[in-house]
């Protein structure tokens, strides 16, 4: 996997909790430099680790299942993709606008956005990926869209926050069809 690919799909992993940080950002209404860098320790942090047990899970089955894992990538990455479309477009808000920074309110969003991360990584497991350097890779990313997000939060508004959920379910789709197709031969980048 390339890097390219690597960020895409960090960017696209991301997405949940830049959404989940702009609201927190909302709540704030002015954003300071310890709440963004709490948001991106959170986010950031459960989406590195995720990663690593879904990787560590998946290569316990990684020989049964050679033949069929690009099927499962793209299986995997289509309904995570598929369900961030979903809700962005269903227009239901799941934040309350706590501002909160505690662990109490930060752990369960954390764990929320980070669970596509860990389906993310069983697919890692199938695909010639360095899963440390990917999981760091994918924090960081998180970390710095998380931090931000906050700020844009306490700028914008909820304006943006259907449209950047949407987006990452749509990388994550074609980033998943992209492994298929790969695989299948019928492309080749």
């Amino acid at each position: 996997m390339s890097l390219t690919e690597l960020f895409i799909i960090a960017v696209g992993l991301s997405m949940d909790a830049f959404a989940v940080s702009v609201c927190k950002g909302l709540a704030m209404r002015k954003a300071d430099f310890k709440s963004m860098g709490l948001a991106g320790l959170w986010f950031g942090g459960f989406q590195a680790l995720m990663p690593v047990l879904g990787y560590l899970a998946g290569v316990q089955f990684r020989e049964a299942i050679t033949a069929v894992d690009h099927w499962i990538a793209f299986g995997l990455l289509t309904v995570i993709g598929g369900n961030m479309i979903r809700e962005a477009l269903s227009g239901e808000d799941d934040e309350d606008g706590d501002a909160s920074m505690s662990p109490k309110a930060m752990a369960p969003l954390a764990l929320a956005t980070s669970i596509d991360a860990l389906a993310v990584g069983v697919g890692f497991a199938f695909l010639d990926v360095d899963i440390t350097a990917a999981a760091g890779f994918i924090g960081a990313v998180t970390f710095a869209l998380s931090a931000a997000g906050v700020k844009v939060g306490s700028v914008f508004g909820a304006k943006y926050k259907s449209r950047a959920e949407t987006a990452g379910g749509a990388i994550l789709i074609i980033m998943g069809t992209k492994i298929l197709l790969e695989h299948l031969g019928l492309i080749n980048f």
